[in-house]
Formats: structure tokens, sequence, C-alpha cells
């Protein structure tokens, strides 16, 4: 017995099946699937329906039944060819993976990916699974679609889903047809803002009374040159129609200072903390009329304003070491 377990072992580890679902490192983009990665093996109904098949052949044999000898043949010649086309439905297809877009720790990350049908024959019921979020999609033929794949993100940091399946029990169920691939693939997690409310630190040479909040949009007090960075909500986009060049309006009470959010600002204690501080600071910060900084331990980001610049510091959050 123990021989026999022996030699199980070493085919097992000799074999396909071993070396996929134990394999490392990432695979090419875009990924052909081919019959080399493709495996297949009878689902749970697929099982019962061979039972069933064995009994009827059983049964026929023992009171020769001619009748049971048809259905027998003719319902496992159906299973064969159910089992042909559960591998066709995969093989062939090019997959592709997309740009992930940035996320909050806790919130739900999407792995854009791209299915290519290169045949004429439309491919259903595929199945998409990264751990235990799963998506369903299907591909018409000479024809592209698209799965975003779900993936939970507890924390901040750059997260990748890791190894996806791919598979499909089409047409009748009775086999899976399955492969196991992964990219080099990640999602950007910025730290979760902080629920509670803090106010913004004061901004440089704004004065006592001249906060980022104090801001107010109801007097307009005059016309700038662009600076980049401004938001597009406050060019004098009809000053532009005249044919002037591109200007800015500027309101009564605007900070004249820089905001500068500081790692020591925050009234935290724990590092992680800090980091949702300063995470909530940076997006009412950009909010405000006024050009804001950021100060992490080891690094700084200079004054600035706009999507990129808010991009920019939060990336620097969710990579910060602490």
């Amino acid at each position: 017995m123990t021989a026999l377990a022996t030699g199980l072992d070493r085919v097992m580890k000799g074999s396909a099946l071993e070396r996929l679902l134990h394999r490392r490192g990432v695979d090419p983009a875009p990924f052909h699937l081919t019959q080399r990665r493709l495996f297949i093996l009878p689902t749970r109904h697929g099982l019962v329906y061979a039972a069933l098949l064995v009994g009827l052949l059983i049964g026929s044999a023992n009171y020769g039944i001619s009748l049971g000898y048809l259905f027998t043949f003719m319902l496992g010649g159906l299973g064969t060819v159910a089992m042909f086309h559960t591998q066709r439905n995969l093989s062939g297809l090019s997959l592709s993976p997309g740009r992930a877009e940035p996320v909050f720790a806790g919130d739900q990350a999407l792995f854009p990916l791209r299915l290519e049908n290169p045949s004429g024959l439309a491919r259903y019921a595929l199945k998409l699974q990264a751990h235990d979020d799963a998506v369903h999609c299907d591909v018409h033929a000479y024809a592209e679609a698209r799965a975003d794949i779900p993936a939970q993100t507890p924390s901040r940091g750059l997260h990748k889903p890791g190894r996806i399946t791919l598979s499909s029990t089409w047409p009748l169920g009775l086999f899976r047809c399955w492969t196991v691939f992964e990219f080099d693939w990640s999602v950007l997690v910025y730290p979760r803002p902080a629920a509670s409310q803090w106010p913004l630190p004061k901004p440089l040479g704004s004065g006592k009374s001249s906060t980022a909040e104090s801001v107010g949009e109801d007097s307009f007090s005059g016309l700038r040159g662009y600076r980049p960075g401004d938001s597009p909500r406050h060019i004098a986009w009809k000053a532009v129609a005249r044919g002037l060049s591109l200007q800015t309006k500027q309101f009564s009470g605007q900070p004249t200072g820089s905001l500068w959010l500081e790692w020591r600002h925050a009234p935290e204690h724990d590092p992680e903390a800090r980091l949702c501080r300063l995470t909530r600071w940076a997006l009412e910060a950009e909010k405000s009329h006024v050009d804001w900084g950021l100060r992490l331990p080891g690094r700084g980001i200079r004054p600035g304003r706009g999507e990129a610049h808010l991009r920019i510091c939060l990336e620097a959050l969710a990579r910060h070491e602490t």
C-alpha cells in the first residue's frame, strides 16, 4: 500500500495538473488559451450522470432490454459531445489585463480584463474568479468583451489579485473546463479617510482669521493669470471665448498663503491613523481655494492644486512606510 501511494505521488508530481496548480511567475499579456493550459474534469452532476449510465447499462444487460441499450449509448454519446464542447468554449480565447483605478482602503477594486474571441463560435457562461469574488460574462463571435474582476482591499498599499481562474461548465454542466493565470497586475489603494472631523491647519501667512474654511465663492474680486493646477471651475471661460488668454477667477476672502498638511499636525498617535487623517485633509484641502502641500517623514510635496496634485499626494500616502 505504501509503495502504491508513493508511486501515485510521483505520478502526480510530474503531471501537468500538478505543475499548473503549483506554478509560479506571471503570464505574458496577451495570454492565449491553448489546449496545454486547459484542464477538464466531470462536475458533481457529471458523476451522477455517469452513474446513471452505468446503472442503465447493467439493467439492460441483466434483463436484455434493447431499448435500454439504445438510451445508454445515446446518452453516453451526448455526454462525450458535451465534453468536447465544454473545452472548445475556452480554447482559443485571448486575455489581456487593463489598468485598475485606485481606490480607498475598504472599497472594492475592479481589475478590468479584456477577452478576445477570434473565432466564429460564441463563448458562453465564462466564470472569472479571484479568491472568493467571481464574475460571469459571454463573448460573441469575432468580438471582444470586458469583465471587471472584483477584489477586496482591506488595507492601503499596492494590492495584486493573484492567481485568477477562468472556467466554464457550458453547455450541459456535466464537465468543468478551467485554466489558472496570473498577470503582472496591481492596484494602488489609498488610506481610508478619517471618519471624524478635524479642522484643517491654517495656511501660512493667512492671518488668524483666514483659514481654509473661510473661503467664500460669493464675492468675485477679479482675475489673475492661469496657473497649472487651477480648478477648471474657476477658469474665466467667457474671457477665453472672447479670444483672451486663460485666466482664473479670484474671490474675496481667498487666503493668500499656502496650506501645509504635515505629519506632526495630525492629532492621532497611531501612524496608520495619521495617514487616514492626512488623506481626509487632502480631500478637504482640494476643495479649498489655496495651494496646499504635503509633508511626510522623509518626503515633501510642494504646494499645488488640481486632480494631478491630489493624485500625487494620495499616492505618497498610500506608499508611505511607517
